[in-house]
């Protein structure tokens, strides 16, 4: 398959804008501190403000429906817009602006509402400076890897941070905190390289997944994607509900900043080793692997502290974030390297974005009802989810064969 011609660069997009990887890091950094914040206690306020587990499962997956669509819209308008660095200076101010909205009287539907606008307007931060850091990777020769590790130690910072806060204040700060972290990504937003129009498309850019979507329909690659999806969403129940339920055991807010950081800072190793440990064998077997470990991590969550293990035991159990997240984010990069054409890579990026976008919200509105009405049991729900992943995974492994071989006859 010829690659798609691309446009030429202009002479001003040949220039190297000055200390552009130290931008991009720092970039990185501050977007996802407020994610350190939101992902393991925006949870634990809604429940201090008293919503029920399953008004808490429609507020966090109903955005998660709703972004799955707007994300990639919002991506392919910043590739057209004169210079992306703008439309991210926009949306951080944007997210900023309705984080204001919590500070409002907590009803249901206004909560509900905040959280649905914010979505639309905060989650493509990521993309947007994954698109611009690749431009540095394709233009200038930066190295990706050490731009984006920066977010992931910023994630841990703002864990960790607000944990220290919260067992000081109580869950009620939650809001102050994901706002003052929302107004730092807008005031470094402002230091965002110029950067132009991409050559090619962002992530998770409609645009891309509308012209490429159809060459990417086959039985491998589906499969294969949707049993990502199913692993990835197996943790919904873990990020609705994991925080209030170490809560309710008595455990302080440091202790479960301290517990979510150390799952980041599990995933952050394998990243690190996993060329060494897994680098020779295949997809389908990372794939497997991530989905026991998934199965094995779900198990134990709801026996850790009636059989005694007590926090040490969840700190055991946190580690495994390592199998069942690190290597399938590692296993969607080697599925598309190894079955998607180079120009096709984006929309492959878009279709793996959806599945595991549209399988987390579904998974997460149905971790309301499961946590209400077995507690921490619903993990064993989970385990399920992430065993009928695996069943997927091995049923695109019988067309793996085949693919490679329409593959070399093309």
């Amino acid at each position: 398959m010829p690659a798609m011609t691309l446009p030429p660069l202009t002479p001003e997009q040949q220039v190297k804008p000055r200390r552009f990887e130290l931008r991009i890091s720092l970039l990185f950094a501050a977007l996802f501190v407020p994610m350190g914040v939101h992902l393991p206690y925006f949870p634990l306020w809604l429940e201090a403000k008293g919503f029920d587990p399953e008004q808490i499962a429609v507020i966090l997956s109903a955005p998660m429906f709703l972004r799955v669509i707007t994300t990639p819209l919002i991506t392919a308008m910043a590739d057209r817009a004169k210079d992306r660095a703008n439309v991210f200076i926009f949306l951080a101010a944007s997210a900023l602006l309705l984080s204001l909205g919590y500070f409002l009287e907590p009803t249901y539907l206004i909560v509900l509402a905040v959280s649905l606008g914010l979505s639309v307007v905060w989650t493509p931060h990521s993309p947007i400076a994954d698109s611009l850091a690749l431009s540095g990777v394709r233009r200038f020769g930066s190295d990706y890897a050490a731009m984006r590790i920066w977010g992931s130690i910023a994630f841990l910072a703002g864990s960790l941070g607000a944990g220290f806060i919260l067992s000081l204040t109580g869950a009620g700060a939650v809001p102050a905190i994901i706002s003052i972290g929302l107004l730092g990504c807008f005031l470094m937003s402002f230091i965002t390289p110029q950067l132009g129009k991409p050559r090619r498309a962002s992530p998770l850019s409609a645009t891309d997944m509308h012209q490429a979507v159809p060459k990417l329909f086959n039985r491998y690659f589906l499969l294969m994607a949707a049993g990502t999806g199913v692993i990835i969403a197996s943790h919904g129940f873990l990020y609705g509900f994991v925080s209030i339920y170490w809560k309710s055991l008595g455990i302080s807010e440091t202790v479960v900043g301290l517990l979510w950081s150390w799952g980041v800072a599990a995933e952050i190793l394998m990243f690190m080793l996993f060329t060494r440990l897994f680098g020779r064998h295949s997809t389908v077997f990372v794939l497997i692997l991530a989905g026991v470990g998934a199965i094995i991590r779900w198990v134990a969550y709801p026996l850790i502290w009636p059989l005694g293990f007590g926090v040490s035991g969840f700190f055991a159990v946190q580690s495994l974030h390592a199998f069942s997240t690190a290597l399938v984010l590692i296993g969607v990069q080697k599925l598309i390297a190894e079955s998607v054409p180079e120009e096709r890579t984006g929309a492959a990026q878009g279709i793996a974005y959806f599945t595991n976008g549209m399988s987390m919200a579904v998974v997460t509105l149905l971790s309301g009802p499961l946590y209400e009405r077995f507690g921490a049991g619903g993990f064993y729900f989970m385990a399920g989810v992430a065993a009928f992943a695996i069943l997927l995974v091995l049923a695109a492994a019988r067309s793996a064969p085949q693919l490679g071989q329409r593959r070399r006859d093309h």
